[in-house]
């Protein structure tokens, strides 16, 4: 047996700090337990008697990349093909290749690892390695294994300049391209880690890069989140109140009433590592994106992959997930409207559920509660719908919404989303006081701790204030970019403006995040209906609701006063300074306004500019969009159209977020292209636009659901704090078992 061990002292996890641990787990709020994996790996060394495991293809660097860190690190370096494959064959690859063919040579080859032992050093597989799962779990036993991801031109062009033309498992029937394809899935599922490899990055940038993603692997103790309200002083001494990724996804909402931020910002990528996902598909960009975002100790990389395997596969209609269309002259439509529910919140909300799922402890059920202005409301429902049937036990969701501040098919929609875990709740007022009244009730620690108490049940939030559903939304508008780039529109490094429809400020967040890690959007614009408070901030600072009422419009997503996400995009403008976003919301609330300083609006003003779209220019531009080329906005993105009409300069391309489908708001739809007779049944409407052959066709999903469910029934309830309390308690009774 092949054995290398370099000896290293390590810290031992005694038999008392052990059962700390399990008094902790047994006594304090609920944890994963990925705590105590996270506490056992930052007490120790970088190495320690751990080994750091290359994985890649052949031409990845692999070999000189190895010896690099190895140098680094002063630990012994091993080459699987060197020194453990040509030593216990006594003959070299190629002639063993030869000698038994492709199919034996795997098995020889996974034989060889299976008997190599080492501790402490940096080992380089060989590219094949991987295709052997039993040698594989063995190596990984007692390493962290880390992919050295090239793109597959940039391994072509290596192996082509080093005359390999043929490689282990390639029949003469199978193209070089099409076995390093075909090895990725290989790769993508033993790895812990992973780097991005461009074509011209050096072996040194690479060996640092390595290094600095076994560190984050092993010390998740700096991935922690804070509130957008805490103070400075105050989180240097609550050191053991840090909050991770999986304690952010189950409580939504920060005990002090802010929302949490990653306490160190977001994590860059270069223009490089952008762009070898050029060529790469929607769910490989989100799980590069998202990995990052992550830690492991939370999420897997694995079981990252398996829950956007689920979000991203066959329940969008489109296999692009995101597609990017040309609209007319500079600009561009991002559809984001393909998922189940017809709008980009399905980007979240497809995803949120099994991240949710996958994080809270299993002691505990879940009330999850949502308000909406409408499509929130479906997505949430639809999300969790589709938990594992042990989730949906132990995991319910409840969306309260205004009973008439929706469109009738975003009403049928939620009423017909409704399952065995989910219900939908009209409340007979505004979006404001459903959003306002949710935050209310997660404050009031005497009833959440009467819930816990009395029926074992913990609430969570599903709203855009929770971080897990703002990540996946920092994807599409990325991935929008490399499109542009992928389609020869523009080269990597040229800006684009983005103009979203803007009401609880989360997408254009997700935007402005994107920009922060390397995408390079210079202006987000900003577009309003005539809810316009947003507009008048963004131009002027002053955040004012006083004398504002709530108008209702044909785009009631965008039908918002009080915008949640604002919140974070203050506190980072504002350097982290939790106590000045304490100061402003505070006198949000009790005076109705806030204005914001002179030198934080000229930031502002760097990112955003804002402008809003009356009733009568959003169907105007429906019609007209319509009547040259057929192609049909939803009333959102009509608002956003409008807007960008207006402030766009033309000097460079603008990417619109088209962020529902007009299946949902079809009298609007209707009135817009001028059809007098419109019908009042939901699904007659649908029809009926069917006919005229529009693009995109009407929303399959949609036309489903109101078939299925055109006699469905829901609550209704007052607008009064105690009675939606009340109606959160009865939930919780007839879904989850008391706690006697």
């Amino acid at each position: 047996m092949f054995h290398v061990v370099k000896y290293q002292p390590l810290r031992l996890i005694t038999q008392s700090s052990l059962s700390g641990m399990c008094l902790k787990l047994m006594f304090s709020r609920p944890v994963a337990f990925a705590q105590i994996w996270k506490s056992w790996f930052s007490s120790h060394s970088l190495v320690g008697n751990k080994n750091i495991i290359l994985m890649g293809p052949p031409g990845a660097g692999k070999t000189t990349v190895g010896r690099i860190v190895g140098q680094k690190l002063d630990c012994p370096v091993i080459d699987i093909d060197d020194d453990v494959l040509e030593t216990t064959w006594n003959m070299s690859v190629s002639e063993k290749l030869q000698d038994v063919g492709n199919e034996q040579f795997l098995e020889e080859e996974g034989k060889a690892l299976l008997k190599f032992s080492a501790s402490g050093s940096v080992i380089s597989l060989t590219g094949s390695n991987p295709m052997h799962a039993a040698g594989m779990q063995h190596v990984k036993q007692n390493g962290i294994v880390v992919y050295l991801d090239v793109p597959t031109a940039v391994i072509m062009s290596r192996l082509k300049s080093m005359k390999v033309d043929r490689i282990v498992g390639q029949g003469p029937d199978t193209s070089l391209k099409d076995i390093l394809q075909f090895r990725k899935q290989f790769y993508k599922r033993w790895y812990d880690v992973r780097v991005l490899c461009g074509g011209d990055v050096a072996a040194e940038v690479v060996a640092e890069k390595v290094l600095d993603a076994v560190k984050r692997y092993q010390n998740s103790e700096l991935e922690t989140y804070i509130s957008t309200r805490s103070s400075r002083s105050g989180r240097s001494t609550q050191k053991n109140s840090h909050k991770y990724f999986s304690d952010v996804v189950t409580e939504g909402l920060a005990p002090d009433g802010g929302l949490f931020v990653p306490e160190r910002g977001l994590p860059k990528f270069t223009a490089e590592e952008w762009q070898s996902l050029i060529e790469a598909m929607y769910a490989e960009r989100a799980q590069v994106v998202l990995e990052r975002c992550i830690h492991p100790a939370d999420i897997p990389a694995s079981k990252l992959r398996e829950i956007i395997g689920i979000a991203y596969g066959e329940n969008f209609s489109c296999s692009k997930i995101a597609p990017v269309r040309h609209l007319t002259g500079n600009q561009f439509l991002l559809e984001l409207f393909h998922g189940p529910t017809a709008s980009f919140k399905d980007f979240a909300l497809q995803m949120m559920p099994h991240m949710f799922a996958y994080c809270i402890p299993r002691s505990c059920n879940y009330l999850v509660l949502v308000a909406t202005s409408g499509d929130t409301g479906s997505a949430v429902l639809d999300g969790f719908s589709r938990l594992h049937d042990t989730d949906k036990q132990r995991i319910a969701v409840m969306s309260f919404f205004p009973e008439d501040g929706v469109s009738p098919i975003q009403k049928s929609q939620m009423i017909g989303c409704q399952k065995e875990n989910a219900w939908s709740v009209g409340v007979k007022s505004d979006f404001d006081f459903c959003q306002t009244a949710i935050k209310q009730i997660f404050t009031n620690s005497d009833y959440t701790g009467f819930l816990t108490v009395e029926y074992g049940t913990a609430l969570a939030a599903a709203n855009s204030i929770n971080w897990a559903r703002l990540l996946p939304q920092i994807v599409y508008h990325a991935s929008a970019y490399l499109d542009l780039v992928q389609q020869g529109i523009i080269t990597f490094g040229n800006p684009v403006d983005v103009c979203i429809p803007t009401g609880n400020f989360g997408n254009i967040l997700a935007a402005l995040y994107a920009k922060i890690m390397g995408i390079p959007i210079r202006k987000c614009i900003c577009a309003s209906n005539q809810n316009n408070v947003l507009t008048d901030f963004i131009q002027t600072g002053s955040y004012d609701l006083r004398g504002r009422k709530l108008v209702p419009t044909s785009s009631p997503a965008v039908d918002i006063l009080k915008s949640s996400n604002l919140e974070r995009y203050l506190h980072l403008i504002a350097d982290g300074d939790g106590q000045l976003v304490t100061q402003l919301y505070s006198q949000l609330e009790n005076q109705g306004h806030f204005q914001l300083r002179k030198d934080l609006l000229e930031k502002l003003q760097q990112d955003l500019v804002a402008g809003w779209c009356s009733e009568d220019d959003c169907l105007a531009a429906i019609h007209s969009m319509y009547s040259t080329t057929g192609y049909i906005l939803d009333t959102h993105t009509a608002v956003a159209k409008v807007v960008a009409d207006r402030l766009q300069d033309r000097t460079c391309p603008i990417i619109i977020s088209s962020t529902a489908h007009y299946s949902k708001f079809a009298p609007a739809i209707l009135r817009a292209l001028r059809i007098a007779e419109i019908k009042q049944n939901p699904l007659s409407q649908l029809h009926l636009l069917s006919s005229y052959s529009p693009l995109p066709p009407v929303h399959w999903g949609l036309l489903e659901t109101l078939k299925k469910n055109e006699n469905e029934h829901h609550q209704v309830c007052a607008a009064d704090l105690s009675v939606l309390m009340s109606q959160i308690e009865t939930l919780i009774q007839n879904h989850f078992m008391k706690v006697f």
